[in-house]
């Protein structure tokens, strides 16, 4: 083989994996989150602390591994508590069972909307990638979230 067939599938290859990291990483950027468990552990005048279960789904063909996850829960617009999601590995084309604790100080009676938000970042072959989250739970998890009446 000569060397300019040689050199001309070496950039094929590197074109075609430059195109199937960027559609991986695409496909990543959209993991789905949702809340599948929260629970009251104490309650105080300075605030309340929970446990709380994230399912986590990944869409695209690459293992995420993920550290500790920092999360911020917001309710109308303001950060009202934050905390921490365990170390997990998400499966390609699969989702994981995510636990965690947080601390909110929100006055639970006023609260209209809630979101949670983080930026994890995953651990993918030779590089790693941080991708933003922001869940917006339903009306009826967020009262379930915050233990509202």
């Amino acid at each position: 083989m000569n060397s300019s067939k040689r050199g001309g599938l070496v950039i094929l290859f590197i074109l075609g994996m430059s195109i199937f990291g960027y559609s991986q990483y695409a496909s990543a950027s959209q993991i789905e989150i949702s809340i599948t468990q929260s629970e009251l552990l104490s309650e105080s005048e300075k605030g309340s602390e929970y446990n709380i279960e994230l399912q986590f789904e990944n869409p695209s063909l690459l293992i995420l591994t993920s550290g500790t996850t920092e999360f911020f829960v917001i309710a109308d617009e303001q950060m009202v508590g934050k905390g921490q999601l365990e170390p997990f590995t998400l499966q390609p084309l699969d989702s994981t069972f995510v636990k965690g604790t947080f601390h909110t100080d929100a006055d639970e009676n006023k609260v209209q909307s809630v979101k949670i938000t983080g930026v994890t970042k995953y651990d993918a072959f030779f590089t790693s990638i941080e991708i933003p989250f922001v869940y917006y739970p339903t009306e009826e998890q967020a009262r379930e979230f915050i233990h509202q009446d």
